[in-house]
């Protein structure tokens, strides 16, 4: 999947589309990126309503491929290195979303089918 990113698409529309391919997976756009395995402060998210351009440093525009063998961490920078994002992957846990910090290694299709599993017994 390949996602567009330009200062005036809105954060909403990105996690919609992210959510179509990963429907266990969440992501959360952050003020500041965070440093790989840690935790981003929950202050700091940024609302869905907002452009990209309102909440990034870097603003190149392009499109960002995703795919179901890519890892966690390896979204997460790409998005902040390239794009000047601050994203973090969260997965769904019955009823909760929890932060995949201490599973970023995972692939995104690790996290998704875990998140499917956890879910089953809510």
């Amino acid at each position: 999947m390949k996602i567009a990113i330009n200062d005036n698409r809105k954060i909403f529309a990105i996690q919609e589309e992210f959510n179509r391919i990963f429907p266990y997976l969440k992501l959360e756009f952050f003020s500041k990126p965070h440093k790989p395995g840690a935790a981003s402060s929950k202050k700091l998210v940024k609302h869905s309503s907002m452009t990209l351009g309102e909440c990034r440093t870097e603003h190149n525009k392009g499109d960002i491929t995703i795919v179901p063998e890519m890892k966690v961490c390896e979204l997460e920078q790409n998005f902040g290195d390239v794009y000047g994002l601050g994203v973090q992957v969260f997965r769904k846990s019955g009823r909760s979303w929890l932060e995949t910090t201490v599973t970023d290694s995972w692939t995104l299709a690790e996290q998704n089918r875990q998140g499917e599993e956890l879910s089953q017994w809510a």
